[in-house]
């Protein structure tokens, strides 16, 4: 089954633009079970697109983060061939008026993702990899370049709150890095980090729909990643998972090595 990288990215867009982009900063927030914020935006850019894949590829299963969690469960235990989605990431920043949130969706097919769309809005910036086919941000290629920092200069993504308290103290304590961010999206953090717009990150505990799209277009960029037991970060399955990640080798390894000597 062929499946075209570009007329996927038009779909997301196009339902991204007129799904999301009017109600940014115009909804009111209810709260799900587990405490995250779920907005009419979250459901509407799921429904549209559960809709239109349904339509244009009706073999293909749809997971979605707004689905029930046995659902999900299922989809992901069928070992058929899945877009999974994650219909806005960064509810939190779009229901508050901060212009940092995205879409992000992957194809997982034999277990592991093998497209990867992550779609700023707001910029109109589309991040995309197709495994062994390198990633591009709006066409232009995306490819690593050695640099010439030491992990004392490093810009780094931090999501404290999920961080084990003993881990960010220790963090904080010692400050191994030159500065930090958290953008409030995941999948918008691996492409700013495909992109170099950041050198390292951790997480203390993404789900798939977080880390599939955009794992992948990190990999494809010449990235690394890895959990902090030292796993691949892709899983199919639903237990959260750490992330690892930098898209220089040598400040990788730097970043890996200073964990495990403090943690």
């Amino acid at each position: 089954m062929k499946i075209s990288s570009s007329e996927v990215s038009v779909l997301v867009r196009d339902a991204a633009r007129q799904e999301l982009l009017p109600r940014f900063s115009r909804v009111e927030r209810q709260h799900k079970a587990d405490g995250s914020i779920l907005t009419e935006a979250d459901l509407a850019m799921h429904r549209r697109l559960e809709k239109e894949f349904g339509g244009a590829w009706p073999s293909v299963g749809f997971l979605s983060e707004e689905m029930p969690h046995a659902e999900q469960q299922a989809l992901l235990q069928s070992g058929k061939t899945i877009w999974c989605l994650d219909p806005l990431d960064g509810t939190n920043n779009f229901a508050a008026g901060v212009p940092l949130f995205s879409v992000s969706l992957a194809l997982i097919r034999n277990g592991r993702s093998t497209l990867g769309i992550v779609y700023d809005p707001t910029r109109d910036e589309c991040f995309i990899a197709e495994r062994n086919r390198g990633a591009q941000l709006n066409g232009a290629p995306l490819r690593s370049m050695p640099l010439s920092i030491d992990l004392r200069q490093a810009v780094a993504l931090l999501d404290y709150k999920r961080l084990r308290a003993d881990v960010r103290e220790t963090i904080m304590r010692h400050l191994p890095f030159g500065s930090q961010r958290n953008l409030g999206s995941c999948a918008l953090e691996w492409g700013w980090m495909a992109a170099g717009r950041s050198n390292i990150c951790l997480h203390g505990g993404q789900q798939i729909w977080d880390y599939a799209a955009g794992s992948l277009i990190l990999e494809e960029a010449g990235g690394f990643s890895c959990t902090l037991l030292g796993e691949p970060v892709f899983a199919p399955n639903l237990k959260p998972r750490s992330v690892v990640s930098a898209l220089d080798q040598a400040l990788f390894d730097a970043w890996r090595n200073w964990l495990a000597e403090h943690l």
